[in-house]
């Protein structure tokens, strides 16, 4: 009878459990009828060899074959893997210049059309509870990738399946789960260390070209329009992508600025899809002091609700009843209104201020300066085209091209001058801060298409693109198409594991960073993968498939290349992930609610109804 070590259903127990099979091979019962003498088998793990390859097992004439029940154990981390495979394998069919796109049905409006896998990871809910909970798990590998490095989701999520995947095999097979966990983290340290060699610094702005052409699925008009807006505001400029009233795809160099304050209060969120308050054209209120008594502020806030325009609020704090007054009314649609904090702190929280007052035409109001909030008029407010703030920045856009006023040209005259007479190392780094905030600009790329569902699509990806550029200024590029992994593996030669199952979970990373560029092939659907695959591994450096071209060639040369941010991010959060699904064993999942409960007052004593509580 032979026994093939294609699927993952069953297992084969390890010498170990020759006491208790009594020298016979151990298969478990997967739900199907007992095998017959001769029938093929499938078993989930045989054994590794020493260059991590899979060895097929046999089980000869005359064995003894014993049949058996799976633990509890083993049913429920089926079950979690049957969830991570259910999203992932939704998710990877997205990956690679030949990847797909995947339709998400919305309860309004047209459907979503996407090649992003967090977006596609985030609309996924499964049935059952435990399968839900892999799948939740493995989402929370592409989302903490999003926010890490700003792509690479689909990429984390192939490598959690592949981690987990043959990690269980061995696990299920009585490997020990803690000292696997070891020897993945083991490898997957010495591989972050070698994409760190192997990673080199972005030259120039073709190369961001390139990183950005790669993210946004090789369209080279996106990498080209984000290459001249890092060329026009800086590496760390303040680029925003916006939806176009047309078809064309323009890049606009605008009057604004950009500072690490996010809103005080989620309520303040007008978009729920990027967690966003978005205030078209509003009025600026730029006061010094705390806000906490909503008389103070109620004068005013009445002229804007009567002028019916947005308004942000920029102060040390909102807080007590003003802020609960905010949100209550903005609930309510009385008032489109969010508020931050002002940048800063001490003397250049004021010098700040009066920055943004200065860029959007308004007044500080400061008492120092004998203003006061109470007596404050719409005249005293700043104004902008558009604001945006999100958990943690606010980007002010404040006109829409229209050249620079004499009062920020002044302005910047007088920080440039500050920054040649300062002693002070400190001094003179904040003070060329505040002047890249306001000379530098705020570059606008707003995406043109004939229809919104293809608009929303191209955004996306134009902020893919954008996460992705700036993930390579940060920390460099290295061959993308999975190649960087496969040449990072050749360190793990030099680790001395403490034991075989440290070894093996060695083994299982070496074989799992394959899988990228096994998945881009087969998205490819021209070759195969394990062919590519051994090819890749034979060449040397940069050497690797080229899968929109279908050749093998200098991929760093060709373009193809992935942010080093990007790729370590992936990694280490795909082991980070697996490792704790592998070394669960046990499962705590919410009681689903029965569909009729019983009537309140159909019980004896107490108050009725109350049966539910725990």
């Amino acid at each position: 009878m032979n026994v093939s070590p294609l699927s993952d259903r069953v297992v084969v127990k390890p010498a170990e459990a020759e006491e208790k099979t009594k020298g016979g091979i151990f298969i478990p019962d997967t739900g199907k009828e007992k095998p017959q003498y001769g029938q093929i088998v499938a078993i989930g793990a045989g054994r590794y060899d020493d260059s991590g390859k899979l060895i097929p097992m046999t089980v000869k004439k005359g064995d003894k074959v014993l049949y058996g029940k799976y633990s509890g154990t083993e049913v429920r981390r089926d079950a979690l893997k049957r969830g991570v495979d259910k999203l992932a394998n939704a998710v990877k069919v997205t990956l690679g210049p030949r990847g797909r796109n995947v339709i998400i049905e919305r309860k309004f409006g047209a459907p979503m059309v996407t090649k992003d896998g967090v977006s596609v990871a985030k609309e996924i809910d499964l049935e059952d509870a435990v399968e839900n909970m892999g799948a939740q798990m493995v989402r929370e590998v592409a989302s903490k990738t999003s926010d890490v490095a700003g792509d690479g989701t689909t990429t984390a999520t192939v490598l959690a399946q592949a981690i987990f995947r043959e990690g269980l095999k061995n696990v299920t097979a009585g490997a020990n789960p803690m000292d696997l966990k070891r020897g993945i983290d083991m490898a997957v340290a010495s591989i972050v260390s070698e994409l760190k060699k192997i990673s080199r610094p972005i030259a120039g702005p073709k190369e961001i070209a390139q990183v950005a052409t790669v993210s946004a699925n090789h369209d080279s008009e996106i990498g080209s329009l984000i290459s001249k807006a890092m060329e026009k505001v800086g590496k760390d400029g303040v680029i925003t992508v916006e939806e176009a009233k047309g078809t064309e795809t323009e890049l606009k160099i605008v009057e604004g600025m950009q500072f690490d304050r996010g809103y005080l209060s989620p309520y303040f969120v007008t978009n729920a899809e990027t967690m966003e308050s978005e205030l078209d054209n509003p009025y600026i209120l730029i006061y010094e002091k705390k806000i906490s008594a909503m008389k103070d502020l109620l004068p005013l806030l009445e002229k804007v609700v009567q002028s019916g325009r947005s308004l942000l609020i920029v102060s040390e704090e909102v807080e007590g009843e003003a802020l609960a007054t905010l949100v209550v009314n903005k609930l309510r649609g009385t008032v489109k209104v969010s508020a931050v904090k002002a940048p800063g702190f001490g003397d250049r929280r004021k010098a700040m201020l009066e920055d943004i007052a200065i860029l959007t035409g308004g007044t500080v109001i400061s008492e120092e300066k004998g203003y006061k909030l109470e007596n404050a008029t719409l005249s005293y407010l700043g104004q902008a085209v558009r604001v945006t703030v999100d958990k943690d920045n606010t980007t002010i856009v404040a006109n829409d091209g229209k050249g620079r006023s004499k009062e920020l040209t002044a302005r910047i005259n007088e920080i440039k001058n500050q920054i040649e007479k300062t002693t002070s190392d400190y001094d003179r780094e904040k003070l060329q801060e505040r002047l890249a905030k306001l000379s530098g600009g705020v570059a606008v790329v707003n995406i043109g298409a004939s229809t919104e569902v293809e608009m929303k699509e191209k955004k996306a990806r134009v902020e893919d693109a954008l996460h992705a550029t700036r993930a390579a200024v940060q920390e460099g590029i290295v061959a993308g198409g999975g190649v960087a992994f496969i040449r990072a593996t050749k360190s793990l030669d030099t680790l001395k594991p403490e034991n075989a199952d440290q070894k093996t979970g060695i083994a299982i990373i070496k074989r799992a960073v394959e899988e990228p560029l096994r998945q881009i092939v087969a998205n490819s659907g021209t070759i195969d993968g394990a062919v590519v695959v051994q090819t890749v591994k034979e060449g040397k450096d940069d050497f690797g498939y080229n899968a929109k071209t279908e050749v093998f060639e200098n991929l760093i040369q060709a373009g193809i290349v992935d942010p080093t941010k990007v790729t370590r991010s992936a990694l280490e959060n795909a082991a980070s992930v697996a490792s704790l699904l592998l070394t669960t064993e046990a499962v705590v999942c919410e009681k689903k609610e029965s569909e009729k409960s019983a009537p309140a007052g159909m019980h004896g004593g107490g108050m009725g109804g109350m049966d539910g509580m725990y």
